[in-house]
């Protein structure tokens, strides 16, 4: 009988629009959570509130890399926010893929696909005359959901929304 162990934290893949990036160092904030509505009536005969789901909320995710001359995340940086050229040139959203690697290095795991992705926020390392660490970039993504697959190879995680 074999041992299903589970899956590290240090081996993952990210795919943007179903096209793999590699190079990150870290992927965090990845959540979800849903508000309780109480409510009760007056002449409910419990003395508490009954519960409701709300709305569902999703965390920002927070990707890090090692600097590059990879352009590709300013431009989608700058279709939200100005650069000292011209102002922003209209949102642009994208769905991420994030795949757990397996021990055989097989991208089977679990994945979650965060929809509707488009950064808010994007960090330029401190830069040390004395450091000797690598300089680690990261953005910010906001996200309107997750999606869950177990078992899957990361496909193309679909086209954004037209919103």
């Amino acid at each position: 009988m074999a041992i299903g162990y589970p899956y590290r934290v240090f081996r993952y893949v990210v795919a943007i629009d179903g096209i793999s990036r590699a190079g990150f160092s870290e992927v965090s904030g990845m959540n979800l959570s849903t508000a309780v509505v109480e409510y009760r009536e007056g002449d409910d005969l419990r003395n508490t509130p009954r519960k409701l789901p709300g709305l569902t909320t999703f965390g920002n995710v927070t990707l890090r890399w090692g600097v590059s001359d990879d352009v590709e995340f300013m431009e989608w940086i700058h279709s939200v926010s100005p650069d000292n050229q011209a102002g922003p040139t209209g949102l642009v959203r994208h769905d991420i893929t994030i795949t757990l690697i397996n021990d055989a290095g097989q991208t089977t795991g679990p994945a979650w696909t965060l929809i509707n992705c488009w950064p808010v926020s994007y960090t330029i390392p401190d830069l040390s005359g004395l450091g000797g660490e690598v300089a680690i970039q990261s953005i910010e993504i906001c996200h309107e959901g997750i999606w869950t697959t177990t078992g899957a190879s990361p496909g193309p995680a679909g086209t954004p929304s037209p919103i």
